[in-house]
């Protein structure tokens, strides 16, 4: 959703509010497309919602319409999870609006919003990570270039924990293996430097040597990875890859990339990482979203401690 799609139902005042909103977004925050689309989105339903109720601008906007916009949302069944984005989108969006002059105060910054449901995420073993990669590099051993390409990707994912986003993204000179660190721009297009272990170093090497000189055409650029086209891989690929060669590892749940984020995150705590290491290699802006991963690895200590101890 763009603020165009919006200009045939909102109010113009709505509209062109919305459409500065984008902006913001798009050249000063620099956020990707998709999270870009998730604050369109809430945002437009809060300023229709605002305009069923007679708002005729955005400095009209008061506590009492967020509230009632929430609760109107909740009331439909919406989840906590949900709303908690919501209110999320609502509180920065009213914080631009004073900012910007468009409204005399922030009155967000007194939205309150219920606290989603933390699930712990689901995360394969460490003998399931070798596994995975080694059922790979099996696969890998007839020599094509896409077997080189998948198995330096789930090296990669596995040792760095970065998003697949940041993977695809990926160019040849992000890759640093003097120091075997990989330069990575996360959301908002913060940059930071990840370092990684020989096994992906080796991979890397085997792709970027042989495989993709096979597959890189005029028009590939710069690009780490290469869809068999030779243009920049996509994440649906990646993803796609992630999920067929799990299916080759008996009794791993299914999980995409993000996934193998989460397992590099538990396996890096249960080694003795520290928390705060953990956030810098994740790229997360609150250490509160890195200690979810605390609860997976308290999880794993309770039931390895009811199966073991004589008293348990």
């Amino acid at each position: 959703m763009s603020a165009a799609d919006t200009e045939d139902v909102l109010p113009e005042w709505a509209a062109g509010v919305l459409a500065s909103y984008e902006r913001h977004l798009v050249a000063e925050r620099d956020l990707a497309p998709h999270t870009v689309t998730a604050y369109l989105g809430d945002i437009g339903n809060l300023l229709d919602h605002a305009a069923r109720l007679g708002l005729d601008g955005p400095d009209e906007l008061d506590l009492r319409t967020l509230r009632s916009w929430l609760a109107r949302q909740q009331a439909s069944g919406l989840s906590r999870t949900t709303l908690a984005r919501r209110a999320t989108a609502a509180r920065v969006f009213t914080g631009w609006l004073a900012r910007t002059g468009r409204a005399a105060s922030d009155v967000g910054s007194a939205l309150g919003s219920p606290k989603p449901h933390r699930t712990l995420p689901d995360v394969l073993r460490v003998d399931e990570a070798r596994e995975l990669i080694a059922a790979a590099a099996e696969l890998a051993d007839d020599g094509s270039p896409l077997g080189a390409r998948d198995v330096a990707m789930l090296e990669l994912l596995y040792a760095t924990g970065m998003r697949v986003g940041e993977l695809c993204a990926l160019d040849v000179d992000d890759v640093d293996r003097d120091r075997n660190v990989v330069r990575v721009f996360g959301k908002g297009r913060k940059e930071r430097t990840i370092p990684f272990g020989h096994p992906a170093a080796a991979a890397l090497d085997r792709w970027v040597a042989a495989g993709r000189p096979q597959l890189a055409r005029p028009g590939s650029g710069p690009a780490l990875f290469l869809g068999a086209r030779g243009g920049r891989i996509d994440q649906r690929a990646v993803r796609t890859l992630v999920h067929r060669r799990l299916a080759d590892v008996p009794g791993a749940p299914d999980l995409g990339p993000h996934g193998l984020r989460h397992t590099a995150a538990t396996h890096l705590l249960e080694g003795g990482a520290d928390l705060r290491s953990v956030q810098e290699l994740l790229g997360h802006a609150s250490l509160a979203t890195t200690q979810r991963y605390t609860h997976v690895t308290t999880d794993r200590l309770r039931r390895a401690y009811q199966q073991a101890h004589p008293r348990a």
